[in-house]
């Protein structure tokens, strides 16, 4: 099913770069010239946006399908029933709209994704209930639905089509520029892909790692406003239960860590240290007038 969806999403990527591309020309009377500078400038911004952006529509279909997510229509248990009303009452406080709300098995961890506040998903696994008190869960959720309030899912995909554009402009234009070219002035084009695929791989890793900076910094937002949604002992205690599991205990599958409520630190990680994100929730309580 993975390699399915991931061939999908390539056509689809594909169809919408052409698409795109012809109704510009169409409309706007603009050919897009690859062998111009802004031609390539065009192109870029093209194939940089078109991922992004259906990856961002498709967000919740994606996250479903991966994760294996059950969407409560009609609460059958207690606990579907508690999650439920939760994610409505902090969903009203924070003035978004209802989320849908979805259960899956797998590692303690939750998420939220949709590609607007209006129209999102919040998902918590099964076993949370199983090792944390309704106030934890309720800070997990409550950090969740932050995320929703901040537009995160906006912003991120908006950092990363403006990452890929550069990622493939720079990398085209210095191979132009450095490829061995013929007596016409053209450069080589096997050289050319050679040192643009290069470029582009080395490129991209320092856009993922600006990605990831990006996605630590909406983490210590998101804790945030779990305080100011729920106050701060549920999301406090939560992560301290996450934080004394072991890592494979909590690892959610790779291509989804970057939704989940807990990750570990490094350049490439989409979450701070657990301790930073504690130190954060306590400097926030106390600016807010919560006791230590």
């Amino acid at each position: 099913m993975g390699i399915v969806l991931f061939l999908l999403m390539n056509v689809a990527i594909m169809a919408s770069i052409y698409l795109t591309i012809f109704l510009i020309e169409i409309f706007f009377g603009i050919r897009v010239d690859s062998q111009t500078t802004g031609g390539l400038l065009i192109l870029s911004a093209i194939v940089g946006f078109s991922g992004a952006l259906i990856s961002l529509f498709l967000s919740k279909w994606m996250a479903k399908m991966q994760m294996g997510v059950r969407v409560i229509e009609h609460p059958q248990t207690q606990e579907e029933v508690w999650l439920v009303s939760t994610v409505e009452k902090l969903s009203k406080e924070a003035g978004i709209g209802m989320p849908e709300v979805g259960i899956f098995d797998g590692p303690p961890n939750a998420f939220a994704t949709g590609w607007n506040r209006d129209d999102a998903l919040v998902a918590v696994s099964s076993s949370m209930f199983e090792i944390m008190s309704q106030e934890e869960l309720e800070g997990v959720i409550a950090h969740e639905i932050s995320h929703v309030k901040n537009g995160d899912m906006i912003t991120m995909t908006l950092l990363q089509g403006v990452l890929n554009t550069f990622v493939f402009f720079l990398s085209r234009l210095i191979a132009n520029l450095v490829a061995p070219k013929d007596e016409d002035g053209n450069p080589s084009p096997f050289a050319y892909m050679a040192i643009s695929f290069a470029l582009e791989m080395v490129l991209t890793i320092f856009a993922t790692m600006l990605a990831m900076w990006f996605s630590r910094y909406r983490e210590y937002k998101a804790d945030a406003g779990a305080v100011k949604l729920d106050g701060p002992q549920g999301i406090y205690d939560a992560l301290k239960t996450l934080g004394n599991l072991p890592k494979e205990a909590v690892a959610l599958p790779s291509d989804a860590k970057a939704f989940g409520i807990v990750g570990f630190a490094d350049l490439f990680a989409s979450h701070p240290p657990i301790e930073k994100r504690l130190e954060n929730i306590e400097k926030v309580a106390l600016e807010l007038g919560y006791k230590a």
